[in-house]
């Protein structure tokens, strides 16, 4: 059974991270801390990219994780926080649509973070 989610408060999140411990550390802390309902890690990318006037050809992993939007305050900040890059990509997906099934234990899965009072 699937579901279009026009209301669904899932979402997808992209970020790159040098390939190894560094991008294994981000998706266990993610998903630990429950940021994150799941994160899958695809090794073996290329990003050729502009940095600082210069063109570079890097070996990264993408990161697919999946949260909501009510995470995503918490979520963005904390990999601010652990990414190793001065400027790391984090690109979030609203989720259209999707198994019901799925949609309901990824939002589930996910804490919600208290407000940050700072």
């Amino acid at each position: 059974m699937s579901v279009i989610a026009d209301d669904s408060d899932c979402l997808v999140v992209l970020v790159t991270a040098p390939e190894g411990e560094p991008a294994a550390a981000l998706a266990r802390a993610l998903v630990t801390e429950g940021l994150a309902a799941c994160v899958n890690r695809l090794p073996g990318i290329r990003s050729v990219y502009r940095w600082q006037g210069a063109v570079h050809d890097d070996a990264e992993t993408l990161l697919v994780v999946k949260s909501t939007r009510p995470a995503w305050p918490a979520l963005e900040r904390r990999i601010r926080e652990l990414h190793p890059y001065d400027v790391p990509e984090v690109i979030a997906l609203p989720v259209t649509a999707g198994s019901a099934p799925y949609l309901a234990w990824l939002a589930g899965a996910v804490a919600v973070p208290a407000p940050n009072r700072e």
